[in-house]
């Protein structure tokens, strides 16, 4: 039985996650901070990635597979965001994802087919208005992705899933009336938003054998908003 570990695993892509990966009868394991709306049948536990050190020792010895969740969306003019709100990003969603990824390398050593995934966004490859502290650190991300799945290679993959708008609880508030909705759908030549269905189906892709020949990659899942113009 592989064990799968889901950081931010309580809400929307990572309760997702969480629930494909119990009914693939793995063994989850999945942490939570301030929410703490649980799945059944899944081994939670409380995690601020935040703090100086993490322990998790407590987890088995073997980690077949790490999804890090964590992140933020905060939208505001470049004049208007601090240096310290660029910090404070990138250690949630950079720094965090650091802190647990060396804190499980032997545990995920010890796997016969080891997988990360990671998260970033459209916006990285596209850039957009008002967008500059989200895509910094997701743009660390990717660099981060290609750099550890060289490293780790050939023991670990390392891929990265570069979202466009999903509904999610961390986007309610871009998602928030009818009309935001459907001017939101209308940018993207699928004409939707993407659902946490659409990004937890490919996690599972991911963390499966199935994709064991894909490592060091930036996979976007945008409603073909990144390649296509219409």
């Amino acid at each position: 039985m592989k064990n799968i570990l889901i950081i931010g695993g309580s809400s929307g892509i990572g309760r997702d996650v969480v629930k494909k990966m119990t009914e693939n009868n793995c063994n989850v394991f999945a942490s939570f901070n301030s929410n703490n709306e649980f799945e059944s049948n899944t081994n939670y536990f409380h995690l601020d990635v935040m703090e100086q050190e993490l322990n998790l020792d407590f987890l088995p010895d073997v980690i077949d597979g790490l999804v890090y969740c964590p992140g933020s969306i905060n939208l505001k003019p470049f004049k208007r965001i601090s240096p310290k709100d660029f910090t404070k990003d990138f250690e949630l969603q950079v720094v965090g994802a650091i802190k647990v990824i060396q804190s499980l390398l032997k545990k995920l050593d010890k796997s016969e087919n080891a997988s990360i995934v990671l998260f970033s966004t459209v916006a990285v490859k596209l850039g957009f208005n008002f967008h500059t502290q989200v895509a910094s650190s997701k743009g660390a991300i990717e660099g981060l992705t290609k750099s550890l799945a060289a490293e780790l290679s050939p023991n670990i993959r390392v891929n990265c899933i570069a979202p466009s708008l999903t509904k999610t609880p961390l986007s309610s508030k871009l998602l928030n009336s009818e009309e935001k909705v459907i001017n939101n759908a209308n940018r993207h030549p699928l004409k939707r938003i993407g659902n946490c269905n659409d990004i937890s189906s490919f996690v599972e892709f991911l963390l499966s054998e199935k994709s064991s020949w894909i490592t060091g990659q930036v996979i976007q899942i945008d409603g073909g908003i990144s390649s296509l113009k219409i």
